[in-house]
């Protein structure tokens, strides 16, 4: 008499229902591997925004893109559910190799070919179809061995989904607050990279014990170690690649460089030549920011100004100036990053004469709209507002450049003060140029214009408005100490502009349409 096997020959060997702790096993690999996946993401995400600007278009077609493979990975990988352990083993080596070099090629990239897009575009394919194939393979095996009716595939699948999704949430936290900060991009995704190797080898040693060959697990682990070895490789040489591509950057040698949570800081120097670059924008030369700081400062001071509100400007050059005249016995200095601040406190300290250590200037660590929010003002407001923001070219800073923002803005303003925004370039922008004057008018101010020349950034504007109907006249006050570049007769021309940036009634920016983000990526019409 003959028996007939059960197992099917063409897949592992299936053992009755598995041990309960590999089943626990498996759904900690899961919460792993979902943190390890959304921590991929992230980082790709981040260096985007970094390198390209990022957006609202760019993030989501890299989500749309991100849960699209997701799904692509599911249909792909039902051939070899099968063989779920030994392709779960894989898709981890796999995940974890691409996950933890993500960020570096794209970084280098950007840096040495401007290839940074298709890179992004193939991470984000790869990565996300690789984690879509992560889901089929763990509910295969935990369903290995089982006679499962419709309630017990349903509470399989509750706690497979939980484990991913508690997954996720810890991934999203550790990054921002963890990774990113204390590691940076490229070593925050090849560590990661790491961790989700460690718990494929942990799961590779408990399950192919039991679905597996031995020659399957020497294998799996073989594999996984060299991978192990390529992360912690690059690791140890994170900084060099790192410090090279950047470089590839910029023209200047980098004498200082912080990656905060906020963006990328990099301070350069040739010669006497310093300049400082944030998210790789040029904030100042000091061959010439002399001009812009002058023209930002002294129209908004009207002469007795005792005290001034500084949102941005946290390079220290704003409030260098206007210690300069002894009337002004108080300066608010609102900065979002305090890497910002400890830069223009160590690197930049001779561009801005120390001013952020003076005793009349008071540091304060927060977002500009925030803090207007929730700030104490000074009985009787300031007696002038000076607003140095970066242009406004992602929806964090738009926030900055709306009808409410400006609104705010006008609450911490003396009834007859004055407040001045830099407000980019009318010829290189002049869509956003004049997007922003319509913006502070519609906030119940009125304005008046005016740009003059600054070799390093071309053709550069400003907004000079106060309460109420009468525009104010830009005037350099009598109280200001002898200027290098700006004098009346400067200040009367700067306020005509001719045909070709001609003024523009435009609809304002407001929180809920933006309109000035989608001007900046536009550029010059």
């Amino acid at each position: 008499m003959t028996t007939t096997d059960p197992s099917p020959p063409a897949a592992e060997a299936i053992p009755s229902e598995p041990p309960r702790r590999w089943r626990a096993l498996l759904l900690a690999a899961v919460a792993a591997c979902a943190a390890c996946g959304i921590v991929y993401e992230l980082a790709l995400l981040t260096l985007s925004t970094s390198l390209n600007g990022g957006g609202i278009v760019a993030t989501s077609l890299i989500v749309a893109g991100y849960i699209a493979a997701l799904g692509a990975g599911a249909l792909v990988i039902k051939p070899l559910l099968a063989h779920a352990a030994i392709t779960f083993i894989a898709v981890e080596a796999l995940l974890g190799i691409i996950g933890g070099l993500s960020a570096t090629a794209l970084y280098v990239a950007f840096a040495f070919v401007d290839g940074s897009t298709w890179v992004l575009a193939l991470g984000t394919a790869l990565i996300g179809g690789l984690v879509g194939a992560e889901v089929p393979l763990l509910m295969t095996l935990l369903q290995r061995g089982r006679v499962a009716g419709p309630t017990d595939t349903g509470r399989t699948l509750a706690n497979l989904n939980a484990a991913d999704y508690l997954g996720a949430l810890v991934g999203g936290l550790v990054w921002p607050f963890v990774l990113l900060p204390h590691l940076g991009m490229i070593r925050g995704a090849a560590v990661t990279g790491m961790v989700n190797l460690v718990a494929a080898a942990i799961v590779s040693l408990f399950l192919l014990r039991h679905v597996g060959s031995t020659r399957q697990l020497v294998t799996a682990l073989g594999a996984l170690a060299a991978a192990l070895m390529l992360l912690v490789t690059l690791l140890l040489r994170a900084r060099e690649i790192e410090t090279t591509s950047r470089q590839q950057l910029y023209a200047d040698p980098i004498i200082a460089y912080r990656h905060s949570v906020y963006q990328e800081i990099v301070v350069t120097r040739r010669g006497n030549d310093m300049r400082l670059y944030l998210d790789g924008g040029l904030q100042f030369s000091t061959r010439d920011e002399y001009r812009y700081t002058e023209t930002l400062v002294y129209p908004g001071l009207r002469d007795g100004a005792r005290s001034v509100l500084v949102l941005g400007g946290g390079d220290g050059l704003a409030a260098r100036e206007l210690l300069r005249l002894p009337g002004v016995q108080t300066i608010t200095q609102v900065e979002l990053d305090p890497a910002v601040i400890e830069l223009a406190r160590t690197t930049m300290r001779d561009a801005n004469r120390g001013a952020l250590d003076h005793p009349r200037v008071h540091v304060v660590i927060d977002d500009a709209m925030r803090w207007l929010r929730a700030a104490q003002i000074p009985s009787g407001g300031f007696d002038a507002v000076i607003v140095d923001l970066p242009d406004p070219d992602t929806p964090a800073l738009g926030r900055l450049y709306s009808t409410e923002f400006y609104a705010l803005a006008g609450r911490a303003l003396a009834p007859d003060g004055l407040m001045v925004v830099q407000a980019g370039s009318p010829f290189s922008t002049p869509t956003a140029f004049w997007r922003t004057i319509s913006t502070i008018r519609s906030a119940g101010y009125a304005v008046t214009p005016y740009h003059v020349h600054v070799p390093t950034f071309g053709d550069w504007g400003f907004v000079l408005a106060r309460h109420g109907d009468i525009a104010p006249k830009p005037a350099v006050p009598r109280s200001a100490p002898a200027l290098r570049f700006l004098n009346q007769q400067v200040l009367d021309a700067a306020a005509v502009f001719s045909d070709d940036v001609a003024p523009r009634q435009l609809e304002p920016s407001t929180l809920e349409n933006p309109r000035i983000v989608d001007d900046m990526r536009h550029g010059y019409d």
